[in-house]
């Protein structure tokens, strides 16, 4: 199967706004001339990060795909002859909201469609307030633009779970993208002194970034993170958008405060070695792993 180039956008959030819309369809077009076949945008991309407080009034932000944004952005995977990943606060029905992604592919089509599986909640992160969880499993998505590579999409919180990652890599994704709102929460640093709330900081980036690259390495393919970036309340996005290889290195990455576009190119002859190097699929034990069904060992 040949390769296809893969494109991270990092930006700021609330792009529905018009000045905010034109930059992210800017860097859509930056990727596509960057030679991009697919292209990733961070989680709820058309919108303030509404889950840093519980209120009736943000389900009204909910849409179906027939938005105007949404039929924009279909219009312009045509145009630009590429797929685009594009996460969504989706409406199903009255009373029913998710945290999506669809894929529209080169054509205008609708390749795929993933709904958020693990759904956080947190201080400044109230999702299940939102979201439903996802019912359409973990899935690995051909597109016409990658000449039939798959795309293995996953939300945000999902990429904390190795579960989730090697599902989605046994669908036979080439890549794992994970669309993303994450940052600091200034309204913790107030206990600790500002070096220790440096510190901190640094060890949950740290740790944001091992975690994927970990399932890179763990199931032999390719992973990608498009974060947004900036303040939005006493929330300070991180950025630091990545792409890694089948081994774990890092390809490309973005900084804490930059928007714009990251590139590599997905190769699944990479794959076939890295695999072939460390069968780890192979010599997995499914006959002695019925314990993970259980929410714990005590169960």
């Amino acid at each position: 199967m040949p390769s296809f180039r893969l494109a991270v956008v990092q930006c700021r959030g609330n792009a529905i706004a018009p000045e905010r819309f034109a930059t992210l369809v800017r860097l859509i077009r930056e990727a596509a001339a960057g030679g991009a076949k697919a292209v990733l945008l961070p989680e709820l991309i058309l919108h303030d990060y509404f889950c840093i407080e519980e209120s009736q009034r943000h389900f009204d932000l909910a849409h179906t795909l027939d938005s105007e944004a949404s039929r924009t952005l279909q219009g312009l995977a045509k145009e630009l002859d590429l797929a685009i990943v594009f996460p969504f606060f989706e409406r199903r029905v009255a009373g029913v909201y998710q945290n999506s992604a669809v894929v529209f592919d080169a054509d205008g089509s609708v390749a795929g469609l993933y709904r958020k599986m693990h759904i956080p909640h947190d201080p400044g992160f109230n999702e299940k307030y939102y979201f439903t969880p996802g019912d359409r499993g973990f899935q690995a998505i051909p597109t016409k633009s990658t000449q039939g590579g798959k795309l293995g999409v996953l939300i945000c919180w999902d990429q904390w779970f190795p579960e989730g990652a090697r599902l989605t890599a046994l669908q036979g994704a080439d890549v794992l993208l994970y669309p993303t709102a994450i940052g600091w929460d200034d309204s913790e640093s107030g206990a600790v002194s500002p070096e220790e709330a440096k510190a901190l900081e640094a060890r949950h980036l740290d740790a944001w970034v091992t975690i994927q690259r970990s399932h890179a390495i763990a199931n032999g393919l390719f992973v990608a993170a498009a974060n947004r970036v900036g303040r939005e309340g006493h929330l300070r996005f991180w950025g630091n958008s990545f792409i890694a290889g089948p081994g774990g290195e890092i390809l490309a990455r973005m900084d804490s405060e930059t928007e714009g576009v990251i590139f590599a190119d997905i190769d699944p002859a990479r794959i076939e070695t890295e695999r072939r190097t460390w069968p780890f699929l192979r010599d997995r034990r499914i006959d002695a792993y019925g314990g993970m069904l259980d929410r714990s060992g005590n169960a």
